[in-house]
């Protein structure tokens, strides 16, 4: 199943305005967005842009065009996020045993094709004499998020919830996105999803994430749509431990299903943490260390589970 013509033909105008500069630069007075018999005039006013190939171009200002056609925003509530909210996840990396349901679960309820998980478990070890542990990693939802400062059609944003969502509707695929996140979290679309018939013909959601679309960037949402029913992500549900706990750092409360505490608490009592918090980008993600582990560190898990088991 291809894409949409729409969809296609805009991604490709976008991709191409964005490199349009690096052809200008050579075409004398020409601009590829005139008639044949038109002729602009240099302003001499310089504007350096950033290519798809991730080189800083500069571009006549008199040879830009804005973009045309660029699709309204499909929900306004959807980019708004949900009022006197901030959601955050807290994982707990004493209790992870590595069975990736929480991978399993996302990869199912947002219909992610095979290989592209937004969840990944690595295994870690600080030195040779400590020992190792299993690290779930999702997107961090920054509060100061590089993704979204790069994206230059507006398809990467944050809400006044904390949650950082993709807009799959104005994504071009550029993927500057991927190489702003220092947390490399998320995925590019290479191909397109399998999709069951219903689940492909339903409107787009950007809090669903569904259907997922070929060249595209895709990554951890943190459920936004399961969160404005009130219920829990689906990692968060399907874990089996209790490894990870979610919920409004504003009402101080978090919770796995069954237990709830209160996240300044926890924070503090277990010595929680952030990953690269020395980059300034103050992820909505903590981590709990892996001290007085529940489960030894077993790496054959893994290949007896299996990816998604």
């Amino acid at each position: 199943m291809g894409m949409k013509t729409n969809d296609n033909s805009r991604r490709e105008f976008i991709a191409a305005s964005l490199v349009a500069g690096a052809a200008l630069a050579g075409c004398g007075t020409k601009s590829p967005f005139m008639p044949e018999d038109a002729e602009v005039k240099p302003s001499g006013e310089m504007v350096k842009l950033l290519s798809v190939d991730g080189e800083i171009i500069e571009v006549d200002k008199a040879f830009l065009k804005p973009v045309p056609d660029m699709p309204s925003v499909s929900n306004e509530a959807e980019r708004v996020g949900i009022p006197g909210k901030k959601f955050a996840m807290v994982i707990d990396l004493s209790r992870c045993k590595n069975l990736k349901k929480c991978q399993s679960a996302c990869n199912h309820m947002h219909h992610i094709h095979p290989g592209q998980n937004w969840i990944k478990v690595y295994p870690m070890q600080e030195a040779d004499k400590t020992a190792p542990y299993w690290q779930p990693t999702t997107c961090m939802h920054c509060d100061e998020p590089p993704c979204v400062k790069v994206c230059p059609v507006d398809a990467t944003f944050k809400r006044q919830d904390g949650i950082v969502l993709i807009d799959s509707d104005r994504c071009v695929g550029c993927r500057f996105c991927m190489a702003a996140c220092p947390y490399s979290t998320r995925v590019f679309n290479w191909e397109e999803p399998k999709l069951e018939k219903d689940i492909a013909a339903q409107p787009y959601s950007c809090e669903t994430s569904v259907p997922q679309k070929i060249g595209t960037v895709g990554k951890c949402d943190f459920c936004p749509d399961m969160v404005r029913q009130g219920s829990l992500p689906h990692c968060v549900s399907a874990c089996p431990n209790g490894v990870f706990f979610f919920g409004d750092i504003l009402e101080d409360s978090v919770t796995n299903g069954s237990e709830t505490f209160r996240f300044s608490d926890l924070i503090k009592d277990k010595s929680g943490y952030r990953l690269m918090e020395d980059l300034g980008t103050k992820p909505s993600v903590y981590y709990l260390p892996p001290v007085n582990r529940n489960f030894p560190f077993e790496p054959e898990v893994e290949a007896v589970t299996g990816e998604g088991k």
